[in-house]
């Protein structure tokens, strides 16, 4: 195991992202891609498929259905598999937490790395827990 981690420290270049946005939450990520923050500058790449990624991103409320959807993301992600959830929405429910149809602890179905607070989480906060990602990885 100790090469393993030896070999994917050398390695680490970049983490693939997968995100998982459901409401407004697609909102709070859009400047991270755009030119003035470029999150591709930073090692963070976007990918289309659960199969080739390293972080889930998820973000807005969740749903009874939509959990599900997560769940299976999830379980397709290989390991070291990471997740990050964005707001407050993925925290409480946010503003929906009376809603019956709304989770309102994503922790409850899984297992999240790191809470980024905020209605939306400013870049500086998601590229502070991206470095926090490629730290640990390095003290592997």
């Amino acid at each position: 195991m100790a090469t393993k981690a030896k070999q994917l420290k050398i390695l680490i270049k970049a983490i693939w992202v997968l995100n998982w946005f459901n409401s407004c939450g697609f909102a709070e990520l859009v400047p991270m891609v755009g030119s003035r923050w470029d999150m591709e500058r930073f090692g963070m790449i976007i990918t289309g498929t659960p199969r080739h990624a390293d972080v889930l991103f998820i973000a807005g409320y969740q749903t009874l259905k939509s959990i599900e959807r997560a769940k299976r993301i999830y379980e397709q992600m290989p390991e070291p598999k990471v997740v990050l959830a964005l707001g407050s929405c993925t925290m409480s429910g946010g503003m929906y937490w009376d809603s019956y149809n709304t989770v309102k602890r994503l922790s409850d179905h899984l297992p999240i790395t790191m809470y980024i607070p905020g209605c939306p989480p400013r870049p500086e906060a998601v590229f502070e827990a991206c470095g926090k990602i490629f730290q640990h990885v390095k003290e592997m």
